[in-house]
């Protein structure tokens, strides 16, 4: 097995991390203590991509990012540094950074991106099928179903996509499936969270710089509109991208072409874009913080993915992949959840989503102490917030669930809530509606105490007949 990833950190509590989510990952790997011992083995054996801290005794980050660039100018360097550290932050993506990783970091952030930077140069080391990394497509909940249908009616189409859904959902997941079944599957999707990068270094970020556009800029750089060139670009959390962004995005959406910070030649872009929130977008154009124009111009077809709770029919089936998956990696047998322990997890609202069910697999996995999973193997958190769910009854379990969803929002500082929540309840009984009655409207309209007219113009409003098949 060939070493994909170099890790470089003093702290061995910080490699010691990385080892093991890398492993958990079956993405090879080797670390360093000091940077000077890995630029000494690089002619022997050359990574697929790099993470390296900032400061080091010896040769510090910045300076090792510079010797490797210099000989292996293709090579992704990720570079590890604290908050504090803006400015090195900074001076490591025009030192040509692949990307900068602030501490403390999540875990899955870091092996997501570490992924990110393995593909591209070149694919994954061994970390197998690309599918295994898309737990979000499993399910068999309805308003699963109209994802994956709505993923195979757009598999000949390149047009804009929003996908919204809360965090955890696997939005990026769907953004990924999109490209891998779409016309642009052998060119490049490239992924970017608009939200954990710096104001200042997004713009740089999306188009590019030239030489000497600020200082500090000593050779010119792709951003990831050109990175993405003839293949798909996911723009994560677009929510929250500032307005003078917006404009620039938007012309880009516009006239099929941008330039570089610095830069007076126009350069075409061949860019399929998707972007995805958790926020509500509508919100944010009446509050004067998302530009309507471009809200338009991505809202082309929206998919919105559920959350974890509106589909616990499917927590079974995830758990089950991910336990197995789990297993996997670390080379030991999938640990199996007893009957009661699935009902306590079904249970569970899980606020973190489908996110939050593949970390307490793992967590089970590793911490539950026998090969059958017990109801009190769980965590407490999870075994009281569900016990308290289903103690409700199963009349009461929606009721429960949307005021529990209510009180997050609301403490989120999220208002304009009535009128999403109303088409989302109204959109679940329609479709109910014409599921019971077999598609027929007439009767669909009479189970659910509306005239015809009535029924029509709401599927009409919601824009269901876009979406769905009905007749």
């Amino acid at each position: 097995m060939t070493q994909a990833v170099w890790i470089i950190d003093d702290d061995k509590a910080i490699r010691w991390v990385l080892e093991k989510a890398l492993t958990r990952a079956g993405i090879a790997h080797r670390s360093f203590e000091r940077a000077d011992d890995a630029l000494s083995a690089l002619p022997s054996g050359t990574p697929r991509a790099i993470v390296s801290d900032i400061r080091m005794p010896g040769i510090d980050g910045l300076k090792f990012l510079a010797a490797v660039k210099a000989d292996y100018p293709s090579l992704p360097v990720i570079i590890m540094t604290a908050h504090a550290d803006l400015d090195s932050a900074v001076a490591s993506f025009q030192g040509g950074a692949f990307e900068y990783l602030p501490k403390p970091f999540d875990i899955d952030t870091a092996v997501q991106l570490i992924e990110r930077a393995l593909a591209e140069n070149g694919g994954a080391d061994e970390a197998g099928d690309s599918a295994e990394a898309l737990p979000a497509l499993l399910g068999q909940a309805p308003a699963m179903q109209d994802v994956f249908r709505a993923i195979g009616r757009l598999s000949q189409s390149s047009v804009t996509v929003l996908i919204t859904g809360e965090s955890g959902t696997g939005k990026e997941r769907v953004a990924e499936a999109l490209h891998r079944h779409s016309a642009r599957a052998a060119k490049p999707f490239i992924a970017l969270n608009t939200a954990a990068i710096p104001k200042d270094l997004l713009e740089s970020e999306l188009f590019g710089h030239e030489k000497g556009a600020f200082t500090g800029a000593l050779a010119t750089r792709r951003g990831r509109f050109e990175e993405a060139e003839g293949g798909t670009l996911f723009l994560d959390e677009i929510g929250d991208m500032p307005t003078e962004l917006q404009t620039r995005l938007l012309r880009v959406l516009s006239d099929g072409q941008f330039y570089r910070v610095g830069g007076h030649t126009p350069i075409k872009a061949n860019v399929r874009v998707i972007a995805a929130t958790h926020q509500h977008l509508e919100e944010r154009v009446k509050q004067g913080l998302f530009r309507e124009d471009l809200y338009h111009r991505l809202n082309v077809i929206r998919l919105r993915l559920p959350p974890l709770r509106e589909r616990r029919e499917d927590v079974p089936l995830l758990a089950r992949h991910f336990l197995a998956k789990s297993a996997a990696h670390l080379g030991v047998e999938p640990k199996r959840l007893t009957e009661a322990a699935m009902a306590r997890l079904t249970g569970y609202a899980f606020p973190g989503n489908v996110r939050e069910l593949e970390n307490l697999c793992q967590w089970l996995t590793v911490m539950a102490p026998g090969q059958s999973v017990e109801e009190g193997d769980l965590p407490p958190e999870v075994r009281e917030a569900a016990g308290e769910t289903s103690a409700i009854g199963p009349a009461g379990d929606w009721v429960a669930g949307l005021s529990a969803e209510v009180a997050r929002r609301l403490a989120a500082g999220e208002i304009g809530l009535i009128d999403e929540l109303t088409r989302r309840f109204e959109t679940t009984c329609i479709r109910a509606g014409l599921a019971h009655t077999g598609g027929r409207k007439v009767e669909a309209a009479h189970v659910l105490g509306w005239g015809r007219n009535t029924l029509t113009r709401k599927i009409q409003e919601l824009g269901l007949e876009e979406h769905d098949d009905m007749h």
